[in-house]
Formats: structure tokens, C-alpha cells, sequence
């Protein structure tokens, strides 16, 4: 059995499709509120946070995905995340289920260097900071063989359902609603993004590779990077209308967050929106080259032409 741990996301949702349709059908749910996608699938409601309802929803299985999210709040990850992380290891670990953990890039270093597997932590706030503590609590049981895991890394999300990012509600979500995009930071600076079903379907594949285990994958992205003005400019042509944009310099985030939680909580990733922004997956490519990925125009159109 497959066991999808925050099953309700975007990320848990599009997993679930892609596991039952290529590996496997026998495939456990688990979330505070689980739902069926498929007749098959099992519900599990349990709270990660609890070691006893954790065991309860990792026993039994084969691979355990963690995708949980959670809001744009730092003391909620504080709180949650490093003790899900403890109890899904723990878990794991004494029932002998592999792991498949669902990364972000928030603890990497804000510049202009292409991001690789092995580019160091360097986080610039708090939540980037309790990302890069949980991925080395993670490495760590690697190494030391507590358990068998891999760590799937991805970027920021753009994509269609309920996928959630500063690019999909500044600039896609506002297109499609006739609104003109807002654009962190600068127009002119190379995007990685991830499309949400490419990182789903790759880390399917990677969970059931058996040699991709005790290693960290970069997801796949378009390796035809796009600025935000070139994004807009392909949304417009798309839609057949002309797009004009808006680009929101820092200061609006900054004095903006004094009195808005949300764009507070954003702060310490505009480092990464000032310059080009690569993240390398290079290393996903030549292992699995005939993966593939949704190209920028096939996914604007997705998000747009639905």
C-alpha cells in the first residue's frame, strides 16, 4: 500500500492520480479531513502533529509521501512542521516504510547561483529556517540508516485546481479573472517555476525508482526559463488580448506587511525575485530523460483556457 500523507493539497491530489493510474491502486489518504479521489482509496483522518496518529496512518505501508503544506505563517511552521517530520521519521521508520518527502526551495540562498542538489542552506527568515531544519533532520536518518527516504525538491508552483503561489494569485489567477497581473519585484529576471502536476507525476516516478532513494531530486521545470514580462506577454497571446502588468517594488511588501500578515509572511523570499532565479534539474533529466515536461505556453494555456 501507498500512503499519501496531506492528501487534500494540490501536491497529495495530483500524486494520488498519478500513483493510481501507473503503480498502484491500493493507496491510503491521509489528511485531517481526507476525501476520495478514487471508489478505491482509503481514508485515514489523523493530525501529524500526534505521534500515535501518525503511526496509525503510516503502519501497514509500503511508501509513505509527505506533501503536507501549510499557510504562509511562521509561527504555524515552527509549531507543525519540525514535530511531523520527527513523528512521519519515527513512523517510517518502525514499520520499515520507505519515504518520500516533498520539498521547497526556501531554505536555498536568495542569489543569482544556479541551485543544484548540493547548494547549502542558507535560509533568509524563519520559514526558510525551519525548511532547512527539517530536510537535515531528514538527512540525517538517511545517513544513519534509520530509514529509507528521498527528498523530491521543487520550486514555485504555478498550475491549475487549487494550486497556491505568488505567481498563480499576483499574475495567472488575476489574467483569468480580467484583472491586470501584479509582478513581485521585477519583470526581467529569468522565473523557475514548477508546473503542479510535473511535480506530482515526477515524484510518483521517483518513489517508485528504487535507486532514487537516499539521494535529494530537483523536480523538472521547463528548462526554457521565462521572465515575468515574457510569462504576461505568452498569457496574452494566448488569451488574445493585451495584458499590461504591474510591477510591486519590495517597499510595498515591506511597509505593506506591517499591516497585511500574508505580505509580511513574503519578505523573505523577495531576494529570490530580484535576480535570475535557476534551479537546476539537471541531474532529474539524465536519470528519467524520457520524462515529460509541460513547457510555460502549455501550462499558461492550462491555467487560462479551462
Amino acid at each position: 500500500m501507498h500512503t499519501v500523507l496531506g492528501a487534500n493539497g494540490p501536491i497529495g491530489e495530483e500524486l494520488t492520480r498519478e500513483l493510481h493510474r501507473t503503480f498502484t491502486q491500493d493507496i491510503r489518504l491521509v489528511s485531517r479531513k481526507p476525501a476520495k479521489i478514487h471508489d478505491t482509496d482509503r481514508l485515514v483522518a489523523a493530525d501529524l502533529t500526534d505521534p500515535e496518529a501518525t503511526d496509525r496512518a503510516v503502519e501497514g505501508s509500503e511508501v509513505a509521501y509527505l506533501t503536507v503544506g501549510l499557510p504562509m505563517d511562521s509561527a504555524l511552521w515552527e509549531r507543525q512542521f519540525p514535530a511531523m517530520m520527527r513523528n512521519v521519521i519515527d513512523s517510517c521508520a518502525k514499520y520499515g516504510t520507505k519515504l518520500v518527502f516533498f520539498d521547497n526551495t526556501y531554505m536555498y540562498p536568495g542569489t543569482t547561483t544556479p541551485q543544484t542538489e548540493t547548494t547549502g542552506f542558507e535560509p533568509n527568515g524563519r520559514k526558510g529556517r525551519v525548511r532547512a531544519r527539517i530536510a537535515t533532520t531528514l538527512l540525517d536518518a538517511m545517513a544513519d540508516k534509520s530509514v529509507e527516504a528521498v527528498i523530491c525538491r521543487a520550486p514555485e508552483f504555478y498550475g491549475p485546481g487549487k494550486t497556491k503561489s505568488l505567481t498563480n494569485s499576483l499574475v495567472f489567477d488575476r489574467i483569468k479573472a480580467g484583472k491586470r497581473p501584479l509582478v513581485p519585484v521585477s519583470a526581467h529576471t529569468a522565473r523557475s517555476l514548477i508546473w503542479t502536476p510535473d511535480a506530482s507525476r515526477a515524484m510518483a516516478l521517483i518513489g517508485n525508482t528504487p535507486d532514487a532513494y537516499g539521494q535529494t531530486w530537483h523536480l523538472p521545470v521547463d528548462p526554457d526559463r521565462l521572465t515575468y514580462a515574457e510569462l504576461v506577454e505568452a498569457a496574452g497571446e494566448i488569451t488574445g488580448r493585451r495584458i499590461r502588468y504591474t510591477v510591486l517594488p519590495e517597499a510595498v511588501f515591506r511597509i505593506g506587511g506591517r499591516f497585511i500578515g500574508q505580505l509580511g509572511e513574503t519578505r523573505e523570499l523577495l531576494p529570490r525575485y530580484r535576480g535570475d532565479n535557476i534551479f537546476d534539474t539537471t541531474k532529474f533529466a539524465t536519470r528519467f530523460p524520457d520524462f515529460p515536461v509541460t513547457s510555460y505556453r502549455e501550462g499558461i494555456a492550462g491555467i487560462l483556457v479551462s
